[in-house]
């Protein structure tokens, strides 16, 4: 098996990464600010990595399994907006 992103998918990916990052940056420069930094901040976005994006990978390797072409694809974009959503609502918080 092969890892396929192509279209939608890569930029679905992408959408996820740069809001985690944006929020990972957004909560360093608060912690910074409050000069209240621990190692609690990178291990939690590490976590996330694996929690979050780590499925949404596993679902694109699946993808070439699916003999219907379209339910292993629905799963993976309401994954990719599911944690859009939350990376979204957690820098709306942080404000």
């Amino acid at each position: 098996m092969t890892l396929i992103l192509s279209g939608w998918m890569l930029y679905a990916l992408w959408v996820v990464l740069g809001l985690m990052g944006l929020d990972f940056l957004v909560g360093l420069y608060r912690s910074l600010k409050a000069g209240a930094f621990s190692s609690t901040l990178v291990l939690s976005y590490l976590q996330d990595l694996l929690y979050y994006v780590f499925p949404l990978l596993l679902l694109a390797n699946l993808v070439t399994l699916d003999p219907t072409g379209w339910l292993v694809l629905i799963g993976y974009y309401v994954g990719a907006v599911g944690v859009a959503l939350k990376y979204l609502s957690s820098i709306k918080n942080i404000f």
